[in-house]
């Protein structure tokens, strides 16, 4: 693959506490010509007029990751495109790795690290990655990147688009599976509990499996 331009995008709702910090971070990978693209779903604390000075493009988009995922996708100029949780830091040199990874692969993913002192968090972690090798199937913190030309869309579900984007892609080529790490917050583990967080995501995940409307796994998720 000869791309040079990485067009990172960043799914953001009512992100004001921790937007700048995220963008910030982002801040090396635009000097060396890349380009930010926040896509708000409706934000109602200001996180798009924070955004704007930090970005090289801020859109407003149907609230919903897939669906402002793909507005951010569909406004890139890069050759390859990075989904990037607001929560999520990717290493100093992601785009080098990124667009070497996408010379072999149509589509990949990070490793993911956990952002806390709590052992149990490093050994979630470690599960994630492992599973994610061995399944071939990414989830949205471990920053799945693709090449422009392979990129077919998330599909228009409230949950789980990672998945289903993960099982699509797959048949294009299997990922680029980076050691390399990005570090997620661990905000969603202790505002609701690390054992009850891991017993609700394995039953979402089954239970989408076996056909569970997505829109009703976003109502359980999210409560």
């Amino acid at each position: 693959m000869d791309a040079q331009r990485l067009s990172v995008v960043v799914p953001a709702l009512n992100e004001a506490a921790g937007i700048a910090a995220c963008l910030g971070a982002l801040a090396p990978l635009r000097a060396r010509g890349h380009e930010v693209i926040v896509a708000d779903g409706g934000s109602a604390d200001g996180t798009p007029q924070l955004a704007a000075p930090l970005a090289d493009r801020v859109l407003g988009a149907p609230r919903g990751r897939a669906a402002q995922m793909n507005a951010g996708a569909a406004a890139a100029a890069g050759d390859a495109l990075l989904f990037l949780h607001a929560d999520t830091r990717l290493p100093p040199d992601a785009d080098r790795l990124v667009l070497e990874a996408l010379t072999a692969h149509a589509w990949g993913r990070f490793d993911v690290a956990i952002d806390s002192d709590d052992p149990r968090l490093a050994v979630i972690a470690y599960f994630i990655n492992r599973r994610s090798r061995l399944s071939g199937i990414a989830t949205g913190d471990q920053a799945i990147f693709v090449r422009r030309d392979a990129f077919p869309g998330f599909p228009p579900i409230a949950l789980m688009e990672d998945v289903a984007f993960s099982r699509s892609m797959k048949q294009v080529s299997p990922p680029a599976c980076l050691a390399a790490r990005v570090v997620t917050s661990a905000r969603r583990w202790e505002r609701h509990g690390v054992a009850r967080t891991v017993l609700l995501m394995w039953r979402l995940r089954y239970d989408y499996w076996r056909g569970a409307d997505p829109d009703e796994l976003a109502r359980r998720y999210s409560h």
